[in-house]
């Protein structure tokens, strides 16, 4: 379902086939067709005091059809999941640094902190709706949350639950029309499986990293 090449300072991820994808990326936002999803690697003095970090991805983008999210992780880093559920086929591929982590509602001085951030692309077979769409975004999200707080984190503000540059990217069919991808069907089963699986092999081997 994803292809994943590592040619750095980029990652790319194919899809099979043009899919929409579901993103708040820095690049291609909202609802957008394409094969190709991208992760940035960025450096300090990538983004200096001034910059403008989208006209700075953008002007350096491959092409101009792709999702594409920036990180300050090693790229090479990343990690994957699969399942099959019901006949229902998923799979995540996730970056992540927590640098810059956070426990929901109580921010830190965000100024005091390097930056990491948790990308997430994640994949299904699904023929979902928008609405759908939505909803197996937010099970995604719910995933990723639950995979860092069993991986109990500490912060001074309480156990992290995600970082404060996140983004999740969900990609699906273009042209469906199944109405609900909740917790309680086969496609949120399958979005969840792989998000938290692959959170949760990415976030043990950020903290190995660091002894």
């Amino acid at each position: 379902m994803i292809r994943v090449t590592l040619a750095r300072p980029w990652l790319e991820a194919r899809l099979a086939a043009p899919m929409r994808v579901l993103s708040w990326a820095p690049h291609g936002a909202g609802f957008r067709v394409t094969d190709r999803v991208l992760w940035r690697e960025v450096r300090n003095a990538d983004l200096g005091p001034g910059t403008d970090a989208l006209a700075w991805l953008a002007a350096r983008l491959p092409a101009r059809d792709v999702v594409a999210m920036m990180t300050s992780c090693d790229v090479g880093t990343w990690q994957e999941a699969r399942a099959c559920i019901q006949g229902v086929p998923a799979q995540a591929v996730v970056t992540l640094g927590l640098t810059n982590a956070e426990s929901v509602g109580r921010r830190r001085d965000w100024q005091a902190v390097e930056f990491g951030t948790i990308n997430i692309l994640v994949a299904t077979g699904a023929a979902l709706s928008r609405p759908a769409q939505i909803e197996a975004l937010s099970i995604a999200v719910e995933a990723r949350t639950a995979a860092l707080m069993e991986a109990d984190i500490p912060l001074p503000t309480g156990r992290a639950t995600g970082t404060g540059t996140d983004c999740v990217a969900l990609a699906c069919p273009p042209g469906g029309r199944l109405r609900h991808a909740g917790l309680h069907t086969a496609t949120g089963e399958a979005v969840g499986a792989v998000v938290r699986t692959a959170v949760a092999r990415a976030t043990a081997a950020w903290i190995a990293a660091r002894g």
